[in-house]
């Protein structure tokens, strides 16, 4: 009987201590995620992650994505004025990719890329050269422009650009401010732009496939370059400024801060591209002359570092191929890209 007894209060024990194990086993769940709860969490943010890849595109012009809607229409290419008395420019901070190109002595100009942002402002605006007709070939772009060469004109009816004349548009289209004078003044926006691109049929999906991105932000195996000095001539100079915390370039233009007209916004790069190209000043300087097809060197900069490349176009529609020393092709980060087209004889500096 007493042996009895001694194993049945053992067994009480035993399920004392098991209940005793359980419930220190709950107390402790009742702290953690229920896994049932984790797994609804992930699949809710797997569905969240779906529904914006399927709703977002990468913009061809800067690696970012984007709404599909805005990447699924025409980019569009505007001739920016960059006289003195155009400054500060409105919009050019929403770009996704800009050219400078030397016009008529000191001068340059601005052919900006646009497709994901619609900028409120945008001007002041000019007229075409050839080489920009060239570069516009390369991005399947609406052309909006002012005018232009004579050259230019009979390129844009050879090669049958689609382009946004402010000569043969009403002024509900393209307008002149007050607060600058005449013809450096001549300005409109991203949204009256579009609606008549849709009224003419020529807001269609671009058809490039230029440049190649990284899916993440990289840095480069080259030499250091915070700062970057580029002499177009004794009157006219760029400058680039990096800010390692940001991780990208700030731009002065002739010295100053080159701020967005708009919002006062600094103008700032992601990467910048030097390209040297031979070029011919025609009728004592009134005009110039580019050879934007062939090959030549140049520059890359991104996150404070520089490496040099080669370039190769073989048309005028073709798209221009730059690459790496070792023949690999440039990949850029996401973000905005300055192309600063030079002459081979142009002063640079770099500095570390």
């Amino acid at each position: 009987m007493k042996i009895k007894l001694r194993y049945i209060f053992i067994l009480m024990s035993i399920l004392m201590l098991l209940t005793a194990c359980k419930k220190d086993k709950q107390d402790i769940d009742a702290k953690l995620p229920v896994e049932e709860d984790l797994t609804k969490e992930e699949g809710i943010k797997k569905e969240d992650d779906k529904e914006n890849d399927i709703n977002k595109s990468k913009s061809p012009l800067s690696g970012i994505y984007v709404e599909k809607e805005k990447v699924n229409r025409r980019i569009m290419g505007v001739m920016f004025d960059n006289h003195p008395k155009a400054r500060w420019q409105a919009g050019l901070k929403d770009a996704e990719i800009v050219y400078e190109y030397a016009v008529e002595a000191p001068y340059t100009r601005y052919l900006a890329l646009f497709l994901s942002n619609d900028p409120s402002s945008i001007g002041p605006m000019r007229s075409a050269r050839p080489y920009f007709v060239t570069t516009i070939l390369e991005y399947d772009a609406l052309y909006v422009r002012c005018g232009g060469s004579t050259e230019a004109e009979a390129d844009i009816v050879k090669y049958d650009i689609d382009d946004l004349d402010a000569r043969v548009s009403g002024s509900n289209i393209f307008w002149r401010k007050k607060h600058k004078k005449s013809p450096n003044n001549l300005y409109s926006d991203m949204k009256t732009l579009r609606k008549l691109a849709d009224e003419k049929g020529l807001n269609e999906k671009s058809d490039i496939n230029m440049f190649i991105f990284n899916r993440e932000d990289k840095d480069i195996n080259g030499s250091l370059a915070n700062e970057i000095n580029i002499k177009y001539n004794s009157m006219n100079t760029t400058d680039y400024l990096y800010n390692e915390e940001e991780k990208k370039y700030y731009r002065k233009k002739d010295g100053e801060k080159h701020i967005d007209e708009i919002d006062n916004t600094p103008i700032t790069a992601k990467n910048i591209i030097i390209r040297e190209v031979e070029t011919k000043a025609l009728q004592n300087g009134k005009k110039l002359e580019m050879d934007l097809v062939g090959e030549g060197k140049g520059k890359y900069f991104t996150n404070g570092k520089t490496v040099d490349i080669n370039w190769v176009k073989n048309s005028r529609e073709e798209k221009t191929i730059y690459s790496y020393e070792n023949g690999q092709e440039l990949r850029l980060n996401p973000g905005v890209t300055f192309i600063q087209v030079v002459n081979p004889k142009m002063e640079i500096t770099i500095k570390e």
